[in-house]
């Protein structure tokens, strides 16, 4: 299973725009894609939700806390054991164990932020926070970064958001427009990649990048590198970890999703 976490811990960076449209895309590979949502929103649930019948199966499972709960992790969930691509919604302000525990199991770890200073200075303190109390720097993960929700590029907060995305020492990987398309998917519950070409042909194509750089690692259909496919082994049994003795594959709070 190859595992690809989308996080940061400043809220409204666009994490479930870039989770379920991943999610999309996967599926229409016919891989056997799943989603979990740490996020108590629950954003890409609610897209899985609207999700026609007619769209290519894609599993969800709910990793946030029940209410009162303010340990997120010890929410159990788990995959499908045949599940080939895992797509990892974060929340909001991920900290501590949890943060220890999201980035011990990616393979991969794709950075949304937005062009305002705030977004900025938050994600400039939670890079730190990923290398000083995550573990990057001893884990197998790769990390990038993406601009989202991009309004005018030649304006000066996206001038400043370039300059310190293309200063990090991790691929500055795209910019996505701030677009009604996104909105329109996201009530539909379909990814670009599964809306008409001619209303989505911009999104899709500033969204590729992303797609080629994740595909660049993916084992033998996607290319991955030999050296990298020990950590996907190890990344596997460690989400296998959660699934318990017994269990049949299907989600406690969400039953595997064929549209809705």
């Amino acid at each position: 299973m190859l595992t690809i976490l989308v996080i940061n811990s400043k809220g409204g960076s666009g994490k479930t725009t870039l989770t379920t449209n991943l999610a999309g895309y996967y599926a229409n590979m016919r891989l056997r894609t799943a989603i979990i949502d740490y996020d108590p929103q629950a954003s890409s649930l609610q897209w899985l939700k609207a999700r026609p019948d007619t769209m290519p199966t894609i599993h969800a499972a709910n990793g946030a806390p029940a209410k009162g709960n303010a340990h997120l992790s010890s929410r159990q969930s788990w995959v499908p054991l045949d599940t080939e691509v895992l797509i990892v919604d974060a929340p909001a302000g991920a900290g501590g164990l949890l943060l220890k525990d999201l980035v011990r199991k990616a393979n991969f770890i794709v950075i949304p932020v937005a062009p305002s200073p705030i977004d900025i200075r938050a994600t400039a303190d939670f890079i730190k926070d990923l290398f000083l109390v995550g573990g990057v720097r001893t884990s197998n993960a790769r990390m990038a970064v993406v601009a989202n929700r991009v309004r005018n590029r030649s304006g000066t907060p996206y001038a400043a958001l370039e300059r310190f995305l293309t200063s990090l020492k991790m691929p500055f990987l795209t910019s996505l427009a701030d677009s009604d398309v996104y909105l329109q998917s996201a009530e539909e519950g379909v990814g670009i990649f599964e809306m008409d070409e001619l209303l989505s042909g911009r999104e899709r194509q500033e969204f590729m990048p992303i797609v080629r750089w994740l595909e660049g690692h993916f084992p033998n259909r996607f290319g991955i590198r030999n050296e990298d496919k020990q950590a996907i082994l190890e990344s596997s049994r460690k989400w296998a970890a959660f699934r318990p003795e017994g269990a049949t594959g299907r989600f406690p709070a969400f039953q595997p999703v064929t549209g809705k």
